[in-house]
């Protein structure tokens, strides 16, 4: 399976999974975690078996839980963004924080606004600068936890049923996973993509104009 997540969510069990979505929703280093892929596979796994719990699938143990950790993940990312304000748009690149991802999400958000939150479970980097900046730009937070909740609970069961009903459906399911998460990366990636695509363009009509 190339990187080997199947290996590391067998040994992280339950809490690690908790953590490693927190991270990748609540965290500004959070970026380079496997968002979707961790949830693909681990439907897969529950699917064969592996987390089970007192001989009981661990489907429905593991989809709250991960809820949980997205919006409570979310929900410290927004406080990160509230307090910090300014002084994280105006922080220096290091090898865990990189502002081009944080510019991206702001970008997204100016354009989308509340929407941002839901769209944002589904796009690679943007998922973890989202909330932050939803707090930087100070949006009620009342309209925030609402967005945080619908999209935790429309991305992690879809990522997670995906795995599971493609596990069943497809025997020796390892031929396919590395198009699968191909496919899945390209799906999450291609939106943000796009915008970039969309803001140069325009920023190239302006300059011509000017």
């Amino acid at each position: 399976m190339g990187f080997d997540i199947e290996s590391l969510i067998n040994a992280v069990g339950y809490p690690g999974l908790f953590l490693i979505v927190f991270a990748e929703t609540g965290l500004l280093i959070g970026f380079f975690l496997p968002g979707d892929t961790l949830l693909i596979t681990t439907g897969l796994l529950i699917q064969r078996g592996h987390l089970e719990v007192a001989g009981h699938s661990g489907l429905w143990i593991v989809i709250p839980l991960l809820i949980v950790a997205a919006v409570v993940g979310d929900a410290v990312g927004y406080q990160i963004g509230r307090h910090a304000g300014p002084r994280i748009f105006n922080r220096e690149d290091s090898r865990w924080f990189h502002r081009k991802h944080l510019e991206r999400a702001r970008q997204f958000y100016d354009r989308h606004g509340g929407k941002t939150i839901i769209a944002a479970r589904f796009l690679a980097f943007i998922r973890t600068f989202a909330p932050t900046v939803a707090g930087a730009a100070q949006m009620p937070y009342h309209r925030f936890a609402f967005y945080n909740i619908l999209g935790a609970a429309l991305w992690v069961p879809s990522m997670t049923l995906m795995g599971y009903f493609v596990g069943k459906a497809i025997p020796n399911i390892e031929i396919f996973f590395t198009a699968l998460v191909v496919l899945m990366v390209g799906f999450s990636a291609a939106p943000a993509i796009w915008h970039v695509v969309r803001e140069r363009r325009a920023a190239a009509r302006r300059r011509s104009a000017a």
